[in-house]
């Protein structure tokens, strides 16, 4: 008795088998490593709370980024006024880079720099009030080292 193979049939339901099993969503043979299903939406809340606290995170540090860029604004607007003032005001000397001078005024709105500083002057100031004392920084900008009280 011979049989041929085009005389086989399978005793498996067609419908429960398949030509592509690379491509199950599941697997298909008792080898196959083991899957559970999962819960899409405890994956979906896991990751969207990860990714909200990793952006909140990142938002809090271009907050405080933000905070000290402004700080260095101001700082740098008040080296402008302070030198716009010091370098309109009369001056009988060429200021040295990191030496501290001081800015008084004769009158309102007309200022003088001395190289000598309010508490050197013994008893009489020649100068209606003493306005601050600033530092000549490299980029030509003064800083304010002591204000007026």
């Amino acid at each position: 008795m011979s049989t041929s193979i085009s005389d086989f049939q399978n005793p498996i339901d067609p419908d429960k088998v398949t030509t592509t099993p690379g491509l199950l969503p599941y697997p298909h043979t008792v080898g196959s490593p083991a899957f559970a299903p999962t819960k899409q939406g405890v994956i979906r809340s896991t990751a969207l709370k990860v990714m909200e606290e990793q952006c909140d995170m990142q938002m809090q540090q271009i907050k405080e980024q933000i905070t000290l860029l402004a700080k260095q604004a101001e700082s740098l607007r008040d080296r402008i006024e302070i030198s716009k003032m010091i370098y309109q005001s009369a001056m009988g000397f060429q200021p040295i880079v990191g030496h501290v001078y001081h800015l008084y005024a004769r009158t309102e709105g007309e200022f003088v720099l001395s190289m000598i500083g309010p508490d050197e002057w013994g008893r009489k100031v020649p100068f209606t009030f003493y306005a601050a004392s600033a530092k000549l920084l490299s980029d030509h900008t003064w800083q304010i080292v002591r204000e007026a009280q």
